[in-house]
């Protein structure tokens, strides 16, 4: 990966890792892509794996109890065949231990499994029920 244009024909997983990398790993003075990923030249990068760990919600997730608790309404969603199933359960579980309110969701597929319907039927409306950009609201 040398140019942008190397980036273009990546898959999905590979993309969605690029863009994991910009936002937990981030680093000015590595250009094309001003990241660091957890690997380089096929060797782990004990640095960069410990800044994506500590981005992880269930490693950061108790010290967001507050502001979580702010929130008008959450709702998770995961695929019955989704690699972040377990983390995901896990991640309702600890807001249950908190008591705050939240929806949890396993739908039958994948991480990108009937993204277009899971948004339109599912995403958008749970917004549309609990956005308020109202000053009143807050």
């Amino acid at each position: 990966m040398r140019s942008m244009d190397d980036f273009s024909g990546l898959p999905f997983f590979a993309h969605a890792s690029f863009a994991s990398a910009a936002a937990w790993s981030p680093n000015p003075n590595n250009p094309p892509f001003y990241s660091d990923l957890p690997t380089k030249d096929g060797e782990p990068r004990a640095d960069v794996i410990a800044r994506w760990n500590a981005n992880a919600p269930l490693a950061f997730i108790d010290q967001y109890i507050a502001g979580l608790r702010r929130y008008s309404a959450i709702s998770i969603d995961v695929g019955d065949q989704d690699g972040l199933r377990v983390d995901t359960a896990k991640l309702h579980d600890v807001l249950d231990q908190y008591r705050i309110a939240n929806s949890f969701e396993q739908y039958s597929g994948t991480h990108t499994s009937k993204v277009a319907d899971r948004f339109q039927n599912h995403v958008l409306p749970f917004f549309s029920e609990h956005l308020c950009f109202d000053v009143k609201c807050r």
